[in-house]
């Protein structure tokens, strides 16, 4: 685990710089634009930080992380002059965000002490583990893997909007539309299978606390629906939507490789990484998950 962590830090620091040189280095309004939210991600992650250390509770990132997505594009198209492409991608991120706000806010996440609500069960476990019980080993793990980088990461994937203020960059067209019309398909997966998942594990723990015989769901963990095609495929849809997100922007220039698709790749990262440690836990806590995994593909269906 410690390793994958030092992994993930070094490519927050490493990616974005080579990411820079790649196509068309960002001009000046770019790189003020850039500078402005540097400050804003800067008072995120700080704010994270000491809420984290002061409540315990360390999904502070969790509860944001559907939310500041929205407020990065819609400022930097408010900087950007309201252009017409950004207006658009402002849009697919804030329908994003919403859905996804709203299934974090039925699993108890928002309280109103803001501080409060579901912590990710992962953390716990991991602060259980050898070397991350020591205090002062978790609070700067706190403070530079669950509120640095990913809070630096969420900002980098939203990068993609910016873009649309190069010189060469054209108008809005119909591959925009295509685009657009395939990322709103994504969150419609990714909506879908959370529901799946959030109506089985309703059902499992009601006839839990009933008494009543658990049936179809004895062995604990979803295996119906788009959740038979692949383990993982709200992760799947995650990961695809920022990954034409990037494509949106990369279309503006027609350069599909430019300096903001450090975002992208290091979300993919991110969600290998998440997927590993909890199907480790899945696979110790429920014996047909080994079977699942053998027949199931992670996030590309086994053919």
């Amino acid at each position: 685990m410690k390793r994958t962590v030092n992994f993930l830090l070094a490519t927050v620091v490493l990616l974005p710089v080579a990411a820079y040189f790649l196509g068309t280095p960002p001009n000046e309004n770019q790189i003020n634009i850039l500078i402005e939210c540097a400050y804003i991600v800067l008072g995120v992650i700080t704010y994270t930080f000491i809420v984290g250390q002061l409540t315990g509770n360390n999904s502070q990132v969790d509860k944001l992380w559907s939310i500041v997505p929205i407020i990065y594009t819609w400022y930097m198209t408010y900087k950007g002059g309201w252009n017409d492409r950004m207006i658009l991608m402002s849009v697919l991120a804030t329908a994003w965000g919403i859905r996804l706000t709203y299934n974090f806010a039925r699993r108890g996440a928002y309280q109103w002490k803001f501080w409060e609500g579901e912590e990710d069960y992962r953390w716990e476990i991991l602060r259980q583990k050898p070397g991350f019980k020591n205090p002062i080993v978790w609070m700067i793990f706190n403070l530079l893997f669950i509120c640095f980088y990913q809070n630096t990461l969420i900002f980098l994937f939203t990068l993609p909007i910016l873009t649309s203020l190069t010189e060469t960059a054209i108008p809005l067209n119909m591959v925009d539309y295509a685009l657009a019309g395939i990322i709103l398909v994504l969150i419609y997966i990714e909506y879908t299978a959370d529901q799946q998942q959030y109506d089985f594990q309703t059902e499992k723990y009601r006839r839990i606390k009933a008494g009543e015989d658990l049936g179809e769901y004895a062995h604990g963990f979803v295996s119906t629906g788009l959740w038979s095609k692949v383990r993982h495929p709200n992760y799947a849809a995650e990961q695809s939507i920022w990954i034409v997100f990037y494509l949106l922007g990369a279309h503006a220039t027609g350069e599909w490789i430019n300096w903001t698709i450090a975002g992208a790749i290091l979300l993919v990262i991110l969600f290998k990484g998440s997927s590993d440690f909890s199907e480790e836990i899945s696979s110790n806590k429920y014996t047909k998950y080994k079977d699942y995994q053998q027949k199931v593909g992670r996030f590309i269906p086994k053919w």
